[in-house]
Order: C-alpha cells, then structure tokens, then sequence
C-alpha cells in the first residue's frame, strides 16, 4: 500500500510541474505576440485607418482636379522671383507657393491610398479646372516684366484664386472625406484673403 500511495503522489507531482511549465510558456507566448502587433501592427493599422476612411468620386475629382490647379499657381509663383518689381508681389508669390506645394504632395498621397489614378482617364480639360490660366496667358506673364508682370500676375492669380475656391466649395457641399473637406475649407478662407490683398495691391500698382 505504501508503494501504491508513492507511486500516485509522484505521478500528480509531475503532472503538476507540467502544467506549471506549460501554463509559463503560454503566458510568455501571450506577451510575445502583443508586442510584435504593438511594433509592425501600428503603422499598418494606421494606413488601413486612412486608406479605408470614407470618400466618394467628389473627393477624387477634387484632388484630381486641385493638383494640376495648384501645379499652374506654383508655376506662376515662381516667375515672381525673377520678373516681378514689387516686394509684396514676390513675398506673396513665395508665400503661394509654400502652401501649395504641400498640398500637392496631401493631395497625391490620398490618391495613392484611394487607388485612383492623379490623373483622371482621359486627362484633364482647361473648362473642367476653373480659373486655369490657358497657354496663352501662361505665355505673356513669362514674357513680362517689372511693373506689366506684377498688374498682370495679379489680375490672373485672383482669377486663379477665384477658381480654386469654387472647387473648394464644391468639395466642402459634396464630398465625404474628412480630410479633404478640412483641406478646402482651408484653401477656400486662405485663397479668398490673398485674393483680397492683391485686390488691395491692384489699387496702388
């Protein structure tokens, strides 16, 4: 009997170190794998957020359409360096130019993360981009300088202007991405006092 009873203590004390052991591995197994997800799952999860966040064709016409927009104001913006007279036109030339250029770069990224093309099948037409400057106009500001550079830099940018935030309001009443709608409501308000100051400009130029 005495043997008997050894024998069944021994047997439920290996059976008890085995759980232990096998409960200590699950346990450090368990701390393993939230760490890996807490290292390669965060920024994966962060681009799923946004890739998968709600947008509509409004959205993507708007990018679309404001990077080629913004591309012509940048392109303009730069002429001022070497043509233009006026301080004020140069210092809001460069100023056009720091906001935009980012903005394109915002803009081509959520395209990227959309799955849509920057541009759109059949490419852009002038009459879809109001405001766009035709090549023309493009022309006879590279052309110009001194003081007919800064009335005429003036008078297209408000042009310009006044088309992009058309096609900020548009974005604002009909699309769906959070993002994108903040985007023009900003373009719009920003867009909208630079075209105040260059009206002001136009009074003394």
């Amino acid at each position: 009997m005495s043997t008997d009873r050894f024998t069944v203590r021994a047997i439920a004390l290996t059976a008890a170190a085995g759980a232990g052991a096998l409960v200590l591995l699950t346990a450090c197994g368990g701390q393993d794998h939230p760490t890996t997800a807490g290292h390669g799952g965060t920024p994966a999860a962060t681009a799923s957020a946004r890739s998968s966040a709600a947008f509509n064709d409004a959205d993507v016409a708007f990018a679309q359409m404001m990077i080629p927009h913004h591309r012509q104001a940048v392109e303009m913006a730069d002429l001022a360096a070497t043509r233009a007279a006026d301080p004020e036109i140069k210092e809001l030339a460069a100023k056009i130019k720091g906001a935009q250029d980012p903005e394109i770069a915002t803009m081509t990224g959520w395209l990227t993360s959309w799955g849509a093309p920057v541009e759109p099948e059949g490419g852009h037409g002038g009459h879809d981009m109001p405001g766009m400057m035709t090549e023309q106009d493009m022309t006879a500001l590279r052309e110009a300088k001194g003081a007919v550079f800064d009335r005429m830099f003036a008078e297209r940018m408000i042009a310009h202007h006044e088309g992009a935030i058309e096609m900020a309001e548009t974005e604002r009443a009909q699309g769906a991405d959070p993002e994108a709608k903040r985007l023009a409501a900003t373009i719009a308000t920003a867009q909208q006092a630079e075209i105040e100051q260059m009206r002001r400009l136009l009074d003394r130029l």
